[in-house]
Formats: C-alpha cells, sequence, structure tokens
C-alpha cells in the first residue's frame, strides 16, 4: 500500500511539474536548468546583499511573458556559461540595469516613461524612481488590472502615505468592496506618463480627469450622481478663471483659481452625504476659507454648488436668467426691425 501512495504522489509531482513547464519555451531548460532549482540561489553582490537568481518555472509559465518569451529576450548578455560578470555594486544597480530592455517589446509605454515624474527623478541621480519591474515585476508579470486593486496596492509600496488616505475615501472604500468602476491611481495619474503634481499641471487637468467618470451618463446613473457637475463648474467663476489659466502661455504659473480637488480634496474625496465632507453644509465655509480667509458663514450661499438653477434650486437666479432668455432676443430682434423699418424709409423715399 505504502508503495502504491509513493508512486501516486511522484506521479502527482511529475504531471504538476509538467503542466507548470506547459507554456514554457523549450529553449529555457538550458537557463532553466540553473536557475528553476534550488530556491536559496543567490549572487552575492559587492554592497553585501545576496540578489536571489532563483527562477519559479511554474510562477514564470503563469505570467503574460511564460509562453512568448526567452530568458535570452530579456537576458541578452548571458550568451554563455559561465556568465560574464557585470559591475554591478547592489541589486539597485541590476534593476537599472535591465530596464531599458523593456523597450524592445513595449516602445510606446517605454517612451511614456520618458516624459513621467518617475524618469525625471530618476535622471537627476535617484535611483529610487520607480521603473518598470518595480511596477509590473520580473518573472511574475500579470496583467496589472487582474484584480484592478493590485494596482493601487502596487502604488502604495512607494506612497503609502497617500495610499492610507486614499482607502479611507470614498473611491478607496468601494475598491476595498470589488467595486470595478471606481478611479484607482493610473485613472487620475496615468500609467506610464506620470505628471509631477507639484508643477501645477495635473491640477489643472482635474476638470477633465474627474469628468472621464463624472460626465458619463450611465455610470452615474448607476449612482444617482449628476452629470452636470462639470458643466456647472466651467460656467461659474472658478471654471472660467481655471479655463483661461490653462490657455495661458508657458502653463499655470501658481494657483489662482480653484479646481475640484481644492474643494472635494485629493486622495480624501468623501460621499457628498458624509458628514466630514469637505463639501458637506456643515463644513463647506471652512473649505471656502483656504481661499479666501476672511469668509463669513453666508459667504458659501453665494455658490450654487453644482446645481441647476430651476423653480425648485436657486428660483431667483433662474427667474433672472429665464428673464434674460426673453429680453435679449426681444431687444435684438427689435433693434434689427428697426434698422430694416429706417432703411425701408430711407429707399423709398429717395
Amino acid at each position: 500500500m505504502l508503495k502504491t501512495r509513493l508512486f501516486l504522489l511522484t506521479a502527482l509531482l511529475a504531471f504538476t511539474a509538467s503542466r507548470a513547464r506547459a507554456g514554457i519555451p523549450a529553449e529555457q531548460d538550458d537557463c532553466l536548468g540553473c536557475h528553476g532549482g534550488d530556491k536559496s540561489m543567490t549572487m552575492d553582490l559587492p554592497s553585501g546583499e545576496k540578489l536571489p537568481i532563483y527562477v519559479d518555472t511554474a510562477v514564470f509559465a503563469k505570467s503574460v511573458h511564460g509562453e512568448m518569451l526567452r530568458c535570452a529576450d530579456c537576458h541578452s548578455d548571458k550568451n554563455g556559461y559561465p556568465h560574464n560578470s557585470k559591475p554591478f555594486k547592489n541589486r539597485r544597480d541590476v534593476t537599472v540595469a535591465y530596464y531599458e530592455q523593456c523597450k524592445a517589446c513595449h516602445f510606446a509605454n517605454y517612451t511614456k516613461t520618458l516624459d513621467g515624474v518617475h524618469f525625471a527623478v530618476l535622471a537627476k541621480g535617484n535611483q529610487k524612481a520607480a521603473l518598470c519591474v518595480d511596477c509590473h515585476g520580473s518573472h511574475d508579470i500579470t496583467r496589472p488590472t487582474e484584480p484592478r486593486a493590485r494596482i493601487s496596492a502596487t502604488c502604495a509600496g512607494c506612497h503609502q502615505k497617500e495610499s492610507d488616505v486614499y482607502v479611507k475615501s470614498v473611491h478607496g472604500k468601494a475598491l476595498a468592496e470589488q467595486n470595478q468602476d471606481v478611479p484607482v491611481c493610473t485613472d487620475c495619474h496615468r500609467a506610464h506618463d506620470i505628471a509631477d503634481p507639484r508643477d501645477g499641471k495635473l491640477s489643472m487637468r482635474t476638470p477633465e480627469v474627474c469628468g472621464r467618470c463624472h460626465t458619463n451618463e450611465k455610470l452615474m446613473a448607476k449612482y444617482g450622481l449628476s452629470t452636470h457637475v462639470v458643466d456647472s463648474y466651467l460656467s461659474d467663476f472658478h471654471g472660467m478663471s481655471a479655463s483661461l489659466q490653462r490657455k495661458t502661455k508657458g502653463g499655470p504659473k501658481g494657483m489662482v483659481a480653484a479646481v475640484c480637488t481644492d474643494c472635494h480634496g485629493v486622495h480624501d474625496i468623501l460621499s457628498a452625504k458624509d458628514p466630514t465632507s469637505h463639501t458637506v453644509k456643515a463644513n463647506l465655509v471652512q473649505t471656502c476659507r483656504k481661499c479666501h480667509p476672511g469668509a463669513n458663514e453666508n459667504f458659501p450661499s453665494a455658490w450654487l454648488s453644482h446645481y441647476q438653477p430651476s423653480w425648485n434650486k436657486a428660483s431667483l437666479v433662474y427667474g433672472v436668467q429665464l428673464f434674460y432668455k426673453f429680453l435679449i432676443p426681444f431687444i435684438l430682434g427689435s433693434l434689427a426691425i428697426q434698422i430694416v423699418i429706417h432703411l425701408w424709409r430711407v429707399v423709398v423715399n429717395r
């Protein structure tokens, strides 16, 4: 009986191993023959760090590259054995050295990274800036949206403080409940050409960024939210000022007009029904005072929020709008008629 069980166990392990390797090109056998066996396999670096050089065959086989890339496609410098030694001082040197290997296949995304804040930081000599493998992994690369929450979890590896705030926001709480509709980091900051939030350009794009979801009628109807928030913002003083500032030659230099995040928060956006939200009536004057220090309790009442004026909401404003909708065409029409009559009399009496 014992021999039978051992045989079955051995057969099962052999079957599992063969399934794990099924998607890996046969050319990999030479590499994985050394790097796929001993999990404790490492290489000593001058910094005293140990660089793991073991590759989990099963994990690699399940990755997006498992069935299509050979080891030499990325490790093109390893073309013989023993391998040529490299002047790597520490593990970060290794990551930076292989950074550009991705561009051979992902050139479009690589060029986008050159416009991003991470590359700008790297170009200044800061090797801690995030590179491809820091976000995507190396031998275990999967599609970044599987699951979607993984994106924010990845960013949290370096931006923990922002992540801690985000997870308590209306978007972060929904994401934790597996809601696929809410934005994750890359929806606002983008994935590869991530803008520096400190130079003001990202702030000026905020209405466009927020509007991608908040003007989506099908999506907003799902949550009972208005799709007129961007329109109402762009037509008020703040929106018009921001639009003019965006068109300023050379880009915005210092913020003048409030954008979405100035009132609603950045990573800490809460539901409009949350009593601690920046935009509930009880807290609104404090929000206004960030830009208008002398604002009194009545100050927020001068703002229509994002409501469209109607007989039920801001009836006086709606009445004035309606009055001018009739008055202005009436005056212009009367003026045109008067001009026509005057010209007719001039022609007839000539």
